[in-house]
């Protein structure tokens, strides 16, 4: 059996990343199914290895080549940015450079077609700006270094997966942005990306923008009819079990009863929400659209428990496992 290689990048090195990462390569089973290979700094992993107890080894290197990926010593492309010692828990421009620098390597081995997915710890988005990156985020930054148009975040948590048609704007913009062609799209991404991980014929639910889908035009200004109706159609007469627009506080409810295997969310926290109810601990992000399979943890730096050893690990470890799941069967 194919083991793809996960590159893995460590994320914000005074945030809870380095620990998670060191944590969840402690699970022997994972090395069944996958190749991991953090971009980070070996140094950091160290440190965090010493802080939640672990014997794992850590071995820096320089070239994709030089990887074993034998259990008990994680691989790491060691780019020497954070100085021994480097306080954890605390917001810093050198961190939010660094964790830019590791996504930046990661793509070009994906581009390079040297890796099959990338798994991203998390970053702080003051400390990347300070750093002197201006992106809302991971999403935004991948899509940037990929030369991508267009992505979208799809968030996966134990029996709901939802994606948005946008993100990280505010609510006005984000109705503005809304149009037909934006949400067909999406739904198609969102289509494709779950027929890739095995599901033959997902069912979607299309969320409304206003109160209850609009009530046949009693609420908003017939938003539903303008943008997203027309998107449904489109993708329903290609044969695709597409419905919508669907009041929102319903749809979650059956998609997580199991009516829906995706729901599409028109704006960031219609889609959030509920996903982080149901599992922040477990949730994976996972930006769709990219030319390199991408996940992540779905929760942040924690900077208030950082370098103390009690992080949970259990969203980077169903990251990781997601992106085998899509690195395995991708064309």
């Amino acid at each position: 059996m194919y083991r793809p290689i996960i590159a893995i990048t460590m994320g914000d090195a005074a945030g809870v990343g380095p620990e998670i990462i060191m944590k969840s390569l402690a699970a022997r089973d994972l090395y069944e199914h996958c190749r991991p290979l953090v971009v980070g700094d070996a140094t950091r992993l160290r440190e965090a290895g010493e802080i939640v107890g672990t014997s794992l080894k850590v071995h820096a290197i320089q070239d994709i080549a030089e990887a074993n990926y034998a259990y008990g010593t994680v691989e790491c492309i060691n780019l020497g940015l954070i100085p021994p010692n480097y306080p954890f828990g605390e917001l810093s421009p050198l961190c939010g450079h660094a964790a830019y620098c590791y996504i930046e390597r990661a793509v070009k081995l994906a581009v390079n077609q040297q890796i099959d997915a990338i798994c991203t710890a998390p970053l702080n988005k003051e400390a990347l700006h300070a750093g002197g990156h201006i992106f809302p985020g991971h999403t935004e930054m991948l899509a940037k270094l990929t030369d991508t148009p267009e992505v979208s975040m799809m968030l996966v948590a134990p029996n709901l997966r939802v994606i948005h048609v946008t993100t990280h704007i505010g609510l006005l913009d984000a109705i503005r942005k809304i149009e037909p062609g934006l949400v067909e799209r999406t739904i198609a991404r969102g289509y494709d990306t779950l027929v890739r991980s095995g599901i033959e014929n997902p069912r979607i639910g299309v969320c409304g923008i206003n109160p209850h889908a609009g009530e046949n035009g009693l609420f908003g200004c017939g938003e539903e009819e303008e943008k997203i109706i027309p998107a449904v159609q489109a993708q329903r007469a290609l044969g695709r079990s597409v419905e919508g627009p669907l009041p929102a506080d319903t749809l979650f409810y059956r998609a997580a009863r199991g009516d829906f295997d995706l729901v599409v969310a028109m704006y960031h926290d219609q889609g959030h929400g509920p996903v982080k109810v149901m599992g922040l601990e477990a949730g994976v992000n996972i930006t769709v659209g990219l030319p390199v399979i991408r996940t992540s943890v779905d929760h942040g730096t924690a900077f208030d428990i950082a370098g103390k050893g009690i992080a949970d690990e259990g969203s980077m470890l169903e990251a990781l496992r997601q992106a085998v799941s899509l690195a395995t069967r991708r064309d």
